[in-house]
């Protein structure tokens, strides 16, 4: 991949990463929930996620997936059902104290955010594709295949986990807002999950 190739895919990868999306505001809901510093076990999660589906798009699974109508339709369902889980557990949490964040240091429980992160963004058929159409673009079919997965992974990990985690400094500074609000906070956030998850598979 030459320099100025790079160059696009990052700026790129930029607008990719702060564009809304399911990640974006799971990192904003747990920034909330949990404070920033324990998101980053999310966000980590998410980024996992996200390399894993451009290895699948780049060594060509997207391709199959993308001309095969029955595993698009399971991954769909897969991934809208997951969304709207999600949601609901996000509508039925109890609203944050000012006071404290609540306690994330087990390692279950660290591993379960992400575990979250992860499915979260490798459920998501859209950023499947989405990366199906669009890594094309990036790749010189005269190169090393495996270096291109490397600088191309490398790169978007990077431009997310930044704005993951931008997302969830954001919203830790609202904590005292939302003492007084996060009921309403957590639902409209539910509400939102469990819509992206009901819509998602009606779309392709």
């Amino acid at each position: 991949m030459q320099f100025h190739t790079w160059l696009v895919f990052f700026v790129t990868s930029i607008g990719m990463s702060l564009a809304p999306g399911p990640n974006g505001l799971l990192a904003l809901t747990h920034g909330a929930m949990y404070g920033s510093r324990k998101t980053l076990f999310t966000i980590t999660g998410a980024v996992a996620g996200f390399i894993a589906v451009i290895a699948l798009c780049m060594f060509g699974i997207g391709a199959l997936i993308k001309a095969s109508v029955i595993w698009l339709t399971v991954l769909k369902l897969v991934g809208g059902a997951y969304l709207v889980w999600l949601g609901v557990q996000v509508w039925r949490s109890p609203a944050i104290a000012v006071a404290a964040t609540p306690a994330v240091t087990s390692e279950a429980r660290s591993w379960s955010l992400v575990r979250q992160g992860a499915l979260s963004s490798a459920t998501n058929p859209k950023g499947l594709l989405f990366f199906s159409a669009f890594l094309p673009q990036f790749i010189d079919a005269q190169r090393s295949l495996v270096v291109q997965f490397v600088i191309v992974a490398a790169t978007y990990a990077v431009t997310e986990f930044a704005a993951e985690y931008v997302f969830a400094i954001a919203a830790n500074r609202i904590r005292p807002w939302l003492s007084r609000a996060g009921r309403r906070f957590n639902r409209v956030c539910g509400g939102i999950f469990v819509a992206i998850g009901t819509v998602l598979p009606l779309h392709v």
